[in-house]
């Protein structure tokens, strides 16, 4: 039933939820912790095997974000009963388990699917099982369904977050705030671009770098839906035909329908937007999952029963849907054009199509061969990544400049199908019914933040990097060591309009509209970058350490419109 008074407050969960404010017309968002607090977050002694108390609370939606949505958390050992209860409804949970391919330690998470809602409306959950040591008192929180119809709503977005637990390689106190900036905000739900926790960059321990990331999670994710899409750290050894089992036991998204590939791809509608979310490692050239460079092999851990990985071996992905991801998309993507309530396509993958990175991977060319026509087709409005841990977007774009792109080692002339921007013209609000801007959000809260830029020289326009063919494992002149490449080509950036060379963390606010008053006979989203200005474990620019920060201000707003379908 929708919550009221009576409703208890949420329980303190395993990670302490610090409120975030905003204040005054500035955008300025001030925790009321420090960041040492932040900072010093450790992972936490796992409880007996027997042990049933949830952790790592969060919400996906369901098939229907308005009727229906999914809780999903994790225990330490196997949970009797575990169950959400919703007024007098009271939800089993099917519980899902696996053994991590490299130290072998077993996970036990559960989901349940709560279907039957009010579409807009605010409803109180209790988690808890028979083997819950907080079964007194246990965890509650609060969610908000989708509103009906072409309702105005927000989202937020960003990628690449990791964990405040520095013990792990790429985490940082920063991701415990970046956090916080969503509860800030208030949205509906939360777009999670890739690079979730990166626990394949620390093979002893991938299952309690979840559990931390998780856990950290909870303090937003417990209260709206975030929702993920895979990205190549979410790739890990032993974990399935694509490494992805961590990824696809914590988390129960919306059913794409195509079998064998449930939960690496879906689409949900929110009012007027139909959002699409992609698995990018199925069609980049770039090999950036599970590898071992050497010269010693990665050895699991004996209970795991598998052999050693050696020197060279990495989870190169593309083409393994074998086209599936692609075709499905093609039939998504024309069927939310026919949809009568359908204004707006977002979508969400992790790799880029549009970076203008220095130091991060740059733009991927299997994205623009085989997605961006089909996006050009059907007029996709709006695509988030992740993958560069800056903030970068693009002009709108349609069609591509053949011919526009050079070998990086030759200089001889590559055709990396660059991008073509409509306009260059940088006037603050852009009709998507002309174009697609992208976006790069790799802002979350890792460790390194790639805030650097190709930039113009020799009169030329600002550069980027370009992957356009595959870069697999090769032999270094050291004995049993092997190194990647990085991209192969250049191109003039043409398609690049704002950058952030301030910070690499920040977060995307979305403010939905279908009726706005300033845009007669059109729908507008608004869209505001906050940055984190100072945090950065060392400043690229200037080699100063920074450290995290809870203050959060504007970079950038601009406005997206289009005519309503």
């Amino acid at each position: 039933m929708p919550v009221n008074s009576a409703v208890p407050r949420p329980h303190r969960s395993p990670v302490s939820r610090r409120q975030v404010l905003a204040v005054g017309g500035t955008g300025l968002l001030a925790a009321t912790a420090r960041a040492t607090r932040a900072a010093a977050r450790t992972r936490k002694t796992r409880a007996a095997a027997t042990d049933g108390t949830p952790e790592q609370i969060h919400l996906t939606w369901g098939d229907d974000p308005a009727t229906s949505i999914v809780v999903s958390w994790a225990s330490p050992g196997p949970a009797t009963r575990p169950r959400v209860r919703i007024g007098q409804r009271v939800i089993v949970a099917e519980p899902r388990h696996y053994t991590d391919g490299l130290n072998g330690e077993t996970v036990w998470t559960y989901h349940a699917r709560v279907g039957g809602l009010r579409p807009g409306a605010t409803y109180g959950y209790v988690v808890t099982a028979d083997n819950d040591a907080n079964a007194a008192d246990p965890f509650s929180a609060v969610f908000r369904t989708a509103p009906p119809g072409r309702a105005a709503f927000r989202f937020t977005s960003f990628g690449d977050l990791s964990t405040p637990n520095t013990a792990w390689a790429l985490s940082y106190g920063q991701s415990a705030y970046a956090v916080e900036a969503v509860e800030s905000f208030q949205p509906l739900f939360h777009l999670l671009n890739g690079d979730l926790c990166y626990a394949n960059l620390n093979p002893a321990g991938q299952p309690e770098v979840w559990r931390d990331f998780g856990n950290n999670n909870q303090a937003s994710a417990a209260s709206r839906p975030w929702m993920p899409c895979p990205g190549n750290h979410e790739v890990e050894f032993g974990n399935g035909p694509q490494g992805f089992t961590s990824y696809l036991t914590r988390y129960t998204l919306p059913d794409n329908q195509v079998p064998g590939f449930g939960g690496r791809w879906y689409s949900f509608r929110v009012g007027p937007v139909l959002f699409i979310s992609l698995d990018a490692d199925d069609v980049v050239y770039q090999d950036a999952g599970a590898f071992v460079a050497g010269p010693v092999a990665l050895v699991p851990a004996a209970a795991t029963g598998h052999p050693a990985i050696q020197p060279g071996t990495s989870l190169y992905l593309r083409g393994y849907s074998g086209g599936a991801q692609t075709a499905w998309l093609e039939r998504t993507l024309a069927a939310g054009r026919r949809h009568p309530l359908v204004d707006w396509i977002v979508v969400q993958m992790h790799q880029c199509a549009c970076s203008s990175s220095v130091t991060g991977n740059g733009s991927d060319l299997g994205i623009r061969q085989q997605w961006l026509p089909l996006f050009d087709q059907f007029g996709v409005d709006l695509v988030l990544t992740g993958h560069d841990h800056d903030y970068e977007r693009s002009f709108p774009v349609r069609g591509a400049d053949s011919g526009a792109g050079r070998e990086d080692a030759t200089g001889a002339a590559v055709d990396t199908l660059r991008p073509h921007p409509v306009t260059t013209a940088d006037g603050g609000v852009f009709d998507t019914s002309q174009g697609t801007v992208h976006l790069v959000l790799g802002c979350g809260g890792t460790d390194t933040p790639l805030d650097e830029y190709g930039t113009d020289t020799a009169g030329r326009p600002r550069q980027a990097k370009i992957f356009t063919r595959a870069n697999r494992p090769f032999a270094t002149s050291a004995p049993d060591v092997y190194g990647r490449a990085g991209a192969d080509a250049v191109e003039d950036a043409v398609w690049s309009a704002r950058r952030d060379t301030l910070t690499g963390y920040g977060i995307a606010v979305f403010d939905v509209n279908p009726d706005p008053a300033d845009f007669a006979g059109q729908t507008s989203i608004t869209v505001t970058q906050y940055h984190a200005v100072g945090a950065a474990p060392v400043n690229p620019a200037t080699g100063d350490k920074g450290a995290p920060t809870p203050d959060y201000t504007e970079f950038e707003t601009f406005t997206l419109v289009r005519p309503r379908s």
